[in-house]
């Protein structure tokens, strides 16, 4: 890939994060990147087309003058609020008894086709997690193998059809045109797990604004991906309620918390909200109870997502959980989910490091706007079918004669996709398809731990 520009859209319920990233002869750099207040956006959801559409053009805007250019392909994250999963199953033969590209492209169109899905279902992703040659298991890459029947178990990711619909209409909105959508989980993944955590199994924890997004990745691909409808923004509310202050010197408070509770402090004046010239006072000790109390509330229900899942159970996790999104950067966070996960390891990850503009890599919240340029760098699964139904594939992982037979194969397909589409006007041609919390508590034992490090 030769000097292209990637523009990774993060459309979040707090912020819109556009990060630009440049392509030149595989070397991969961030040249760009701008934030704006979101509007019209609420737990992940489009609420408001226009206001959304004007939040997506100022972030845009701002990366494109910090970067000096235009992108050349934009590919814009999708909230797992809009996310559900299924796991399926593609059996097809080997006609010429070994495996090129075109067997395992039949093989997950099978198992795409096969996959039980609900009504006003599209389809996100398609990625492999297992393959199998002639019933032989644990098979890492099956392309160049001699046999005569190949095996896939794929987990397939879904949106709803028109949650993405109105987000595709905002983004053209502010005067863009989308590559490829991604769910937000997995591009924060991208950017922020490293090979032994993915082959070991771990889940990682995004937690954003309004929601927090959770995924498992276990060996080749991602195994199962969750959400829980709570964020950064409700502790936000919980401070304003608790401590009758404004929205904004709660936020404020919020993120000076950790700065306060390495100075000492021990009481605050706060506004007072409806009085903007009055203040009160208000004790640091009951922001930390609220603060801790909603954590505790939202690390709890992802225990319970992950024990429903199956995966905290028998061992698969054996990299533990990964945090990331701007909650992460919250004092003693780590020690928290550490209690809350059973002891579990943990790790607070920031984005891997990159070229050029390297500061994106000292934040948390960047996690997922890095994680969609790389992705659309050919950073993904080994193979996968994307948002446009095309399968994907590393290069190096291919033959010439594979890539040429598989090339003569899309443009068969190609053809008869553009006799049957009826919705030219779809920007991204997705196929449709019909588709306790637990009651302990440990905010008490965690408060004294706290109380005795200050």
């Amino acid at each position: 890939m030769n000097n292209c520009y990637i523009l990774g859209l993060d459309v979040g319920s707090v912020n819109v994060t556009a990060t630009i990233a440049k392509i030149d002869n595989d070397n991969f750099s961030v040249c760009g990147i701008g934030k704006a207040k979101t509007s019209g956006l609420k737990k992940g959801v489009v609420t408001n087309i226009e206001k959304a559409a004007i939040s997506i053009r100022k972030a845009v805007a701002e990366a494109k003058k910090s970067a000096g250019t235009r992108p050349d392909k934009t590919v814009v994250s999708i909230s797992g609020a809009y996310a559900k999963s299924v796991s399926s199953q593609g059996i097809v033969s080997i006609p010429n008894d070994e495996i090129t590209i075109n067997e395992i492209k039949r093989a997950m169109q099978m198992a795409k086709d096969n996959a039980r899905l609900e009504k006003e279902q599209i389809i996100l992703h398609v990625l492999p997690y297992e393959f199998k040659v002639d019933g032989q298991e644990f098979i890492e890459d099956p392309i160049g193998m001699s046999g005569s029947r190949l095996e896939v178990c794929v987990h397939v990711v879904t949106a709803e059809e028109n949650s993405v619909r109105n987000l595709l209409k905002a983004t053209q909105m502010a005067g863009l045109k989308i590559d490829s959508m991604v769910l937000s989980g997995y591009a924060s993944a991208i950017s922020t797990l490293n090979k032994d955590e993915k082959e070991l199994g771990v889940a990682l924890i995004d937690i954003g604004g309004a929601t927090s997004d959770l995924i498992v990745h276990l060996g080749n691909s991602i195994r199962y991906n969750g959400v829980v409808p709570f964020g950064s923004a409700n502790i936000t509310m919980d401070l304003s309620h608790a401590l009758s202050t404004p929205l904004k010197d709660a936020e404020d408070l919020k993120l000076e918390y950790t700065k306060l509770l390495h100075s000492g402090v021990k009481e605050l004046n706060l506004p007072t909200i409806g009085e903007s010239s009055k203040t009160h006072p208000a004790s640091l000790d009951i922001v930390t109870n609220v603060i801790y109390a909603r954590i505790e509330e939202i690390l709890l229900l992802l225990v319970n997502d992950l024990e429903k899942s199956g995966y905290l159970k028998n061992g698969k996790l054996g990299a533990g959980v990964v945090l990331t999104g701007g909650m992460a950067k919250l004092d003693d966070i780590r020690n928290l989910t550490s209690l809350v996960f059973d002891n579990m390891p943990v790790r607070v990850a920031k984005p891997r490091m990159v070229a050029g503009l390297y500061e994106i890599s000292d934040d948390p919240e960047n996690a997922c706007s890095l994680g969609l340029c790389l992705y659309g760098a050919g950073e993904f699964t080994a193979y996968e079918i994307d948002s446009n139904g095309e399968l994907k594939y590393k290069d190096a992982e291919i033959s010439t004669l594979s890539k040429q037979s598989v090339e003569i194969n899309d443009t068969e397909n190609r053809v008869e996709k553009e006799v049957h589409d009826i919705d030219k006007n779809f920007p991204i041609d997705i196929s449709k398809i019909s588709k306790n919390k637990d009651e302990i508590s440990i905010i008490t034992k965690f408060k004294n731990w706290i109380t005795q490090l200050f």
